[in-house]
């Protein structure tokens, strides 16, 4: 009798395909900060992709990766820098084949939280007085406007990137990507790290996103934690350890 082999159900495909890790950056910064960590990885043998942020709003912003997420054949691991964390938090949720969260001196907010609502939770500090607002067109109605935020470029060293070295930091901040001001302000939707994986590497020495603020948020979120000496901008001045600690997750 001819005997037919059994079928492999969805999740058995997914689990001999390898994981490839999607690296997602946050404001003032764009897809070549994740340079040195995808080099790490890839060394590793883990494939990764750093993608382009458009920084608009969280929801938009998550729906856009996580298309790109979906085009992935295989299991992915999400990892979000800064405001890059509240986008991966949202796209999970809109892709199935994400396996896992990496937070790196990252947002993760609740649903109903607001970004604004995080930072107004935990001691003030002076990155708010090195933004600098644009008014720039929205390009979809015309004579309409709307503000968008970058740092000041005397001061993104200092607020940023104070670990990174003087000439580095002056071209990060030269060539940063401002954020839609409204970002902040957005309501995030469910929280995916409710139930995935998540990780949570804590910059000791942030100057953007206070490190209790990290440490709370990776606190109920259940993650697992690492904390760095390190600035805002942890996955340039410390690749090697960022790397490290996403290859654990994945």
């Amino acid at each position: 009798m001819l005997e037919i082999p059994p079928q492999e159900n969805e999740e058995q495909k997914m689990s001999e395909k390898a994981t490839t890790v999607v690296l997602v950056h946050g404001a003032f910064a764009d897809a070549a900060s994740w340079n040195e960590v995808v080099s790490g990885l890839t060394a590793r043998g883990i494939p990764a992709l750093a993608v382009a942020n458009e920084l608009s709003s969280p929801s938009r912003d998550g729906s856009r990766i996580a298309a790109q997420v979906r085009e992935i054949d295989g299991p992915v691991v999400l990892v979000g820098h800064s405001y890059g964390g509240a986008v991966i938090t949202a796209a999970a949720n809109e892709a199935d084949n994400v396996t896992g969260l990496v937070y790196v001196a990252a947002f993760a907010p609740d649903e109903g939280e607001s970004l604004q609502d995080l930072l107004g939770r935990f001691p003030a500090n002076d990155f708010a007085s090195g933004l600098t607002p644009h008014t720039l067109p929205t390009g979809t109605n015309a004579g309409t406007d709307e503000v968008w935020l970058s740092i000041a470029v005397d001061s993104f060293h200092q607020l940023f990137a104070a670990d990174v070295p003087t000439e580095q930091a002056a071209v990060m901040g030269r060539s940063q990507r401002p954020i839609a001001a409204a970002a902040f302000e957005e309501k995030a939707g469910p929280a995916s790290w409710k139930r995935l994986p998540s990780h949570f590497l804590v910059a000791t020495g942030d100057q953007a996103i206070h490190p209790d603020g990290q440490r709370s948020m990776a606190a109920r979120a259940g993650a697992t934690t690492i904390e760095v000496d390190g600035s805002h901008a942890v996955s340039v001045s410390q690749p090697k350890t960022v790397a490290e600690f996403i290859a654990s997750a994945v």
